[in-house]
């Protein structure tokens, strides 16, 4: 079953701080939200998809993986203790359960599917049921990137056009750029992950082209040339890098970042956010097409 973007979770360890430099870059960002299993969160919602500013808050609160069980909590703590930055990419699910007998088939999975529900809130304060089913995927070649598919059971209580307005004028997520030494050595998994089985593959690269933006597999010489930073790469396989976001113009979103203090440059048409200035994640604003 084909996917497409839902949202990826940015790992920070101070949450309040990581959201100040998306608000002072151009975003809107939700209230803090507490999880029962030891997280908090922080959401920037674009039309496509969100990202999830996430921070372990009750770390005494962290269930441990189980045989069949991924644990959310203890994924994020184990990749804070490194390093912060973009942790997990999270693609949408129609239906969780059968993703996750299809990941299991492909060999990606095999957990028990995860549901969770929590108040939310409307702008004018009025609270809303939110619920979702996550079914978790692994790429053992990429031990410290984090895969899961979710399903939205009250996706109009959850998407609201008024969280979509953003100052630097950013409306959807083209695509999330990662970086890896082999790139074609993840393209089994990707097809399995994603559902799309036409991959575009090149000499530096490999990507999906889902129904809600892209995932793209990059060496790091091809991330620094297409984006002007060089990612820092520790560990094994995939590490996400790139947050791409689709603006009008990038002109004002620059004279935002200079008032506001947020150190980007241009490259390639492109304003980017090194990761250094952005909590270990590099943000890039596109000329929408």
């Amino acid at each position: 079953m084909p996917h497409g973007l839902d949202h990826i979770v940015h790992a920070v360890r101070d949450l309040d701080a990581a959201a100040d430099v998306y608000r002072r870059a151009g975003f809107t960002v939700g209230a803090r939200n507490r999880h029962p299993w030891g997280t908090h969160n922080r959401i920037v919602q674009l039309k496509n998809c969100f990202i999830e500013i996430l921070t372990i808050a009750e770390p005494e609160q962290i269930p441990p993986h189980g045989a069949r069980s991924f644990s959310f909590g203890a994924f994020n703590r184990d990749f804070l203790a490194a390093r912060e930055g973009l942790s997990m990419l999270i693609l949408n699910s129609r239906d969780a359960r059968e993703d996750a007998r299809s990941f299991a088939a492909a060999g990606i999975g095999g957990f028990e599917v995860f549901d969770f529900a929590r108040e939310g809130k409307k702008p004018d304060g009025t609270p809303v049921k939110l619920a979702f089913s996550l079914v978790f995927a692994t790429d053992p070649a990429s031990p410290d990137a984090g895969f899961a598919a979710c399903q939205h059971h009250f996706p109009e209580n959850f998407w609201n056009p008024a969280f979509q307005i953003h100052a630097n004028g950013a409306t959807t997520v083209p695509g999330v750029a990662v970086v890896a030494d082999n790139p074609t050595g993840h393209h089994i998994f990707l097809k399995a992950f994603t559902g799309v089985s036409d991959l575009h593959a090149s000499s530096i690269g490999v990507r999906a082209s889902t129904e809600n933006g892209d995932v793209e597999i990059m060496e790091r010489v091809a991330f620094r040339d297409r984006f002007g930073v060089s990612p820092e790469v520790r560990g094994e396989g995939m590490a996400f890098h790139g947050l791409r976001f689709a603006v009008t113009d990038t002109a004002p979103v620059e004279a935002l970042h200079r008032q506001n203090g947020i150190a980007s440059h241009r490259h390639g048409g492109a304003l980017v956010v090194p990761s250094d200035a952005a909590h270990g994640a590099t943000l890039i604003f596109e000329p929408a097409k």
